[in-house]
């Protein structure tokens, strides 16, 4: 059955179904319908098969968010397509990939919001424009202009009556690398925006990109996690009346944003993604009042050591996908 045949049959088969529950019964059929589509996408043996399947899983997802009601509909999809919903309620991101033959991704995705203008839930649906795009961390960006990602966490802040959402994600890029992201988005004129300029000290800086080895292992999570801070004190010495100064180091643990920064394996190989790997330095951003502050002395540590034991790295493993709020 070719393409348009498929979603025609599954629009007719929702078509008959009883007026009782049919809302509910309506979206599980989208549910069953995606989910063997993105199967396809996910497992099928050629690029034109995959790139079929997710078209027609755009179609139809699209579709199915313009069900009333959808935006409370529990998703369970393959673990391959990302669904995350943000603690309010009000923004819903739905993202995966295709992968080709050569190696190269290109992702999809789509967004569902409500629209305080219109007062209504809406979608939009995401076009990755990552090979077109210049000037990657400073551009705000649209659905259609959009820096392809599957997104693994969402975070919720605010300040003042203002909401954001932070999006982490990855992605593969080609055979010699992979990228991470940190997305900042912003309902603004009732849709969304791509990138804001949220990292204090970073005047022009919209999203944060790290592009780098593929398959090096580099962590990029939100999490609960320790930051050592040093303070140097005035100490009288003992037996005379001369003072010395003296280095404390105090440990804390708050929420934050925790990823590996990478830099060049090889000198003088700026720019070449390819040659970039973990330096061995965790940096951090924390949300203080109203911006993501970047946090010196962050440390992962497994979460059951205490903090008086010796320091261990988080283990380098991709985050399940989830969300987090923070006020």
């Amino acid at each position: 059955m070719n393409r348009i045949g498929h979603i025609l049959l599954v629009v007719l088969l929702l078509c008959g179904i009883p007026a009782a529950g049919q809302n509910k019964t309506r979206m599980a059929e989208y549910q069953a319908a995606l989910a063997q589509l993105f199967g396809r996408v996910a497992g099928a043996a050629t690029d034109n098969e995959r790139y079929h399947a997710s078209e027609d899983a755009v179609e139809l997802l699209g579709q199915a968010l313009d069900e009333e009601g959808s935006e409370r509909w529990q998703w369970e999809l393959p673990r391959s397509v990302s669904v995350l919903t943000s603690p309010d309620g009000k923004f819903r991101v739905f993202s995966w990939a295709v992968v080709r033959d050569n190696g190269e991704y290109e992702c999809f995705g789509a967004v569902q919001f409500y629209n305080d203008h219109d007062e209504e839930f809406q979608y939009q649906i995401l076009h990755d424009k990552s090979d077109e795009l210049v000037n990657r961390e400073e551009s705000l960006l649209s659905a259609d202009n959009w820096l392809g990602a599957i997104y693994q966490e969402l975070i919720q802040t605010s300040a003042g009556d203002r909401t954001y959402y932070t999006l982490l994600g990855w992605t593969g890029v080609d055979f010699l690398t992979d990228r991470r992201v940190i997305e900042p988005v912003t309902l603004r004129g009732g849709v969304p925006q791509f990138g804001a300029p949220l990292f204090r000290r970073e005047r022009n800086l919209r999203r944060l990109v790290m592009e780098y080895r593929e398959g090096a292992a580099v962590q990029l999570a939100y999490e609960e996690q320790t930051v050592q801070q040093v303070t140097r004190e005035r100490v009288k010495v003992s037996g005379t009346n001369r003072y010395r100064t003296v280095e404390k180091t105090k440990e804390h643990r708050e929420k934050m944003i925790i990823f590996d920064e990478v830099e060049p394996q090889v000198p003088g190989m700026e720019g070449l993604f390819q040659y970039y790997v973990p330096s061995g330095v965790e940096l951090a951003y924390v949300w203080n009042d109203g911006k993501w502050e970047p946090r010196s002395g962050a440390q992962g540590r497994l979460k059951d050591k205490k903090l008086n034991k010796k320091f261990e790295p988080l283990p380098k493993e991709a985050p399940a996908y989830k969300v987090k709020g923070e006020r």
